[in-house]
């Protein structure tokens, strides 16, 4: 897996002042060029700040306390951001950040996309024959096969966090489809209905807060189909043919085609 780049800076909210005249202290934590913000909940003097340094200044017992707390968090974030990747865990600043403040969220507990998908599909194969065809669920693995190929050339990652899945990932996989896999308009929604299950899957979980497919739409394009004509039919009602077992699937083929009951539904 790709090494991620991992930064976290320490600075003053200096736009809007607390009612005592100090200036809320905030923590910026950046992975990969991605970034999120957190006010820390402690404050300074603008005059005592150095943001050459990312301290305060002076030996008050206050400037002492944020100065300890802020070696402390980036030892501490550091910490996480080094036991993710030696578990080859996807790292986000979101996921940093979540960790550092302590919201229930250990490491190996943290929903990526792949993994989810693969949950899904081995309970999908597990009900083969009672709720869902081979044929489904084989659609779902290859959707699975495909998105990690995709994640792996787009992220260099072998897998990304369930919160990181945004409108930008489905568009390109969409792309990815129609052009790497050569993959029809029809086939495509296909495979973007597969994905939807397992991101409207994540938000009945509260995985994810926000549907990645808001604002996107698909139309599936209307197939002319081409039926047999009587003659055709009756030519192949006619054949004969050396195997009993083709003999079969021709007959079935045959009782299909004047009742109109779809070969699916036919049961030998």
């Amino acid at each position: 897996m790709k090494r991620s780049s991992f930064n976290v800076l320490f600075f003053l909210k200096k736009t809007k002042l607390l009612k005592n005249g100090e200036a809320s202290v905030c923590m910026r934590i950046t992975v990969d060029g991605t970034r999120v913000e957190n006010n820390i909940r402690k404050s300074i003097a603008p005059s005592l700040w150095s943001q050459a340094k990312e301290s305060a200044r002076g030996k008050s017992r206050k400037s002492c306390d944020l100065n300890a707390y802020i070696e402390n968090a980036r030892i501490k974030l550091h910490q996480i951001f080094c036991e993710l990747e030696e578990q080859n865990q996807p790292i986000t600043a979101r996921l940093l950040q979540e960790i550092f403040f302590g919201q229930d969220k250990e490491p190996e507990a943290v929903r990526t996309l792949i993994g989810t998908i693969q949950e899904h599909n081995d309970q999908c194969r597990a009900l083969v024959g009672k709720d869902y065809a081979l044929i489904t669920v084989r659609r779902y693995e290859s959707c699975k096969r495909y998105l990690a190929e995709l994640i792996r050339q787009k992220y260099g990652k072998d897998d990304l966090p369930l919160a990181e899945v945004n409108g930008e990932l489905v568009r390109a996989f969409e792309f990815y489809l129609k052009t790497e896999k050569e993959c029809q308009q029809n086939t495509v929604i296909r495979y973007m209905k597969c994905l939807k299950k397992i991101t409207n899957l994540a938000l009945a979980n509260e995985w994810i807060a926000k549907d990645p497919f808001i604002g996107i739409k698909f139309h599936e394009k209307e197939v002319i189909r081409e039926f047999l004509t009587m003659d055709e039919l009756l030519t192949i009602y006619h054949k004969e043919f050396p195997l009993e077992r083709i003999t079969v699937v021709r007959d079935v083929f045959i009782f299909a085609g004047f009742t109109n009951v779809a070969l699916n539904k036919i049961r030998l």
